[in-house]
């Protein structure tokens, strides 16, 4: 009864608007597009649209089959690819969804050892998923999601592969500069520097700022990492990165790492994957690789 071509007339004439348009891109007559939902219609017993003058409007039954085509379209979508690659001999494309700004730089260094040892696997990294990461996998959008934060749901495996300190970063002529560490009140008097996230998902407030009760003079977002290292470094500001990013920086731009209170903020990089393709194999060499890998030793905590 339900075929796959069903859930693609309905997708289609919703992006479209209209039956006509739907069919060209399906490339399917509209007389041929309108018998099969009418025998459609015929067979569930129930209508999946309504006519509005020369629009046409979903019903529930029809709106609950546009979620059902959104959701499995892409699966079959994918199935296909991955099939015809096997059937090639090919291993495919790893799609990597990024949710976390200062780790694609970690990224690069797992990125370049990994397409040298799986030459016939493609990396794709989709940073437009830096703030709907968990959308993208259970869209089957991208395959991997990188990020400091996993939301644990049904269907979903986060794996930690990376342990690291967050601190605050200064110029290294800071007030603040030789601090063993620093308390939530030695921010109120700085500018202080983030990406453009909500503070809810911002560790030096959720973590730091919010449960004393303190908030910065003023808060100002930046989207590039480069660019905000180099606002503190000119001494406009303060801002909070990993450590090894820190420590990256440093001798070129004259800025500092600092603890976050005595007991610091550590945190971890995880990657989160679809909990039915564990068992890939270049998906699981590429956790591998990333749990293995290691950065330069830091230099010593304060």
């Amino acid at each position: 009864m339900l075929e796959r071509i069903h859930l693609a007339i309905v997708q289609e004439v919703e992006k479209q608007g209209s039956l006509t348009a739907a069919a060209q891109v399906l490339h399917v007559t509209q007389s041929a597009l309108s018998h099969s939902m009418k025998k459609l219609e015929h067979q569930l017993g129930t209508a999946v649209w309504l006519r509005e003058g020369r629009s046409l409007r979903l019903t529930q039954a029809g709106q609950y089959l546009l979620t059902v085509a959104n959701r499995v379209l892409p699966q079959l979508d994918l199935a296909e690819e991955r099939l015809g690659q096997f059937a090639e001999g090919q291993r495919g494309s790893l799609r990597i969804g990024m949710e976390c700004h200062p780790c694609y730089q970690w990224l690069l260094k797992i990125v370049s050892p990994y397409l040298a040892a799986w030459p016939d696997v493609d990396v794709d990294v989709k940073q437009k998923f830096q703030f709907g990461g968990i959308g993208a996998l259970f869209g089957y959008e991208i395959d991997l999601l990188v990020t400091p934060d996993p939301l644990y749901k049904s269907g979903l495996h986060f794996e930690p592969v990376f342990d690291y300190e967050q601190v605050l970063v200064v110029n290294a002529r800071h007030r603040l500069a030789d601090a063993v560490h620093i308390e939530p009140r030695d921010l109120e008097r700085e500018v202080l520097i983030t990406y453009p996230v909500p503070t809810e998902r911002l560790d030096i407030y959720t973590q730091f700022l919010l449960p004393a009760g303190i908030a910065p003079r003023r808060h100002k977002t930046m989207e590039t990492t480069d660019i905000m290292l180099q606002m503190v470094a000119s001494g406009r500001g303060v801002t909070a990165l990993p450590r090894w990013l820190v420590d990256e920086y440093a001798e070129t731009l004259g800025i500092a790492a600092v603890r976050l209170g005595p007991h610091g903020i550590a945190k971890q990089i995880h990657l989160g994957m679809r909990a039915g393709e564990l068992a890939v194999d270049y998906l699981a060499a590429f956790i591998a690789l990333a749990r293995d890998f290691r950065l330069a030793p830091p230099s010593p905590s304060r």
